[in-house]
């Protein structure tokens, strides 16, 4: 039985589309499809092929970048950390350390970006 790794891409697209300033009706017109399928994209209903998702990002003026990397790497901007590092200190994390993580990152965030305003 093969597997197929599906990656959710409607965050991505979605993102896109509002720093563009579309709406879901601009975007489909752009791409020559209806509105219903933008948004079933960004729902992640369905997982675009990389042609797909690539035509999506071109009728707004950008393309898809696709790479791979060494786990033993270090991450990108993510200081001397390798990318199996910092997924093993995840996974040692329990779903109530995972949640305070998540919030503790949320606030920072937000943060950085109320002073970036300034």
């Amino acid at each position: 039985m093969e597997t197929r790794l599906s990656v959710g891409c409607g965050a991505l697209i979605r993102e896109a589309r509002e720093r563009h300033g579309l709406n879901q009706a601009e975007l489909a017109k752009r791409v020559g499809t209806a509105q219903p399928a933008i948004s079933r994209l960004e729902r992640d209903l369905v997982s675009p092929s990389l042609e797909t998702l690539n035509r999506v990002l071109e009728a707004m003026g950008e393309t898809l970048s696709v790479g791979s990397m060494a786990l033993n790497a270090p991450a990108p901007k993510a200081g001397n950390q390798t990318i199996a590092e910092l997924r093993a200190d995840y996974r040692g994390l329990s779903s109530e350390e995972r949640l305070a993580q998540a919030a503790h990152l949320s606030e920072v965030t937000t943060q950085l970006a109320v002073e970036a305003e300034v």
